[in-house]
């Protein structure tokens, strides 16, 4: 049974999932593979590599957009979302596409997936972000192959302690603690959103037999644009890291 904050979450994103999909539907729905508020390429970043024959599970897909660029490049995805309604994007993308993978509608922590399934688990701003990661970590430690791939990206601790609910933008002074930063409730609809200090990241992985191979602190390029963040958002982001990728082995 899904929690309280899963419930919560599934329905701010059926109800959101539309609107979200139109906004961003040329900036997330370019021809390659790219992470996060401000789409720097993985060609370039190059966090997943070569995905060619690897089963790689997509961890709170949105519209899969990402699974699909995959799949064209030889993987073998499985794409799992929280939103029904995003789901049925994917599916429509597929078609478009002419792809085809599984579409799994569940929590993040509670994946109705086999243990040691997967080479690869990533995210770019899914599940990782809208759920525990004291349900998520150890779940992903279950269906990830020993010395398969963890990867994702989301907002930076700091980003998160910066961001000024009155103003809804980026203060240059702090708005709130880092010690207990876990779960953040949001004013309205909004869908709960989870983080943690760096340290406590790290325990977490160790304590799931995860190696840290790299922490990728993203400072978006000159010239930089993004339908997430406005611009004077992105020039707070060129000072201070908003944005972070982590990237783990399986022991």
């Amino acid at each position: 049974m899904s929690s309280p904050d899963a419930a919560r979450n599934r329905a701010a994103w059926d109800a959101a999932s539309d609107e979200y999909q139109e906004r961003h539907r040329e900036f997330i729905g370019q021809a390659e593979p790219r992470w996060g508020m401000w789409q720097l390429p993985e060609s370039e970043l190059q966090i997943l590599g070569d995905v060619a024959g690897k089963d790689v599970l997509e961890y709170g897909c949105g519209a899969a957009q990402w699974s699909i660029l995959l799949a064209r490049a030889g993987a073998r995805p499985v794409a799992l979302d929280n939103s029904a309604r995003q789901l049925e994007h994917a599916k429509r993308l597929m078609a478009e596409a002419g792809v085809e993978f599984p579409l799994v509608h569940a929590s993040a922590g509670e994946a109705p997936l086999a243990d040691d399934a997967f080479d690869v688990v990533f995210c770019d701003h899914g599940a990782m972000t809208f759920a525990d990661p004291y349900a998520t970590v150890p779940e992903v430690a279950r269906v990830l192959r020993p010395g398969g791939l963890f990867a994702f990206s989301h907002s930076t601790p700091l980003s998160l302690l910066c961001f000024d609910v009155e103003s809804d933008t980026m203060a240059e002074e702090l708005k709130r603690d880092l010690f207990g930063l876990h779960r953040l409730e949001w004013p309205g609809d909004e869908p709960v959103e989870f983080n943690l200090p760096i340290g406590e990241w790290i325990d977490l992985f160790r304590a799931n037999g995860f190696v840290v191979e790299d922490l990728l602190e993203v400072q978006p390029p000159p010239g930089a644009t993004s339908t997430y963040r406005s611009a004077e958002e992105t020039n707070w982001a060129r000072r201070w890291p908003m944005e972070q990728i982590w990237k783990l082995r399986r022991q």
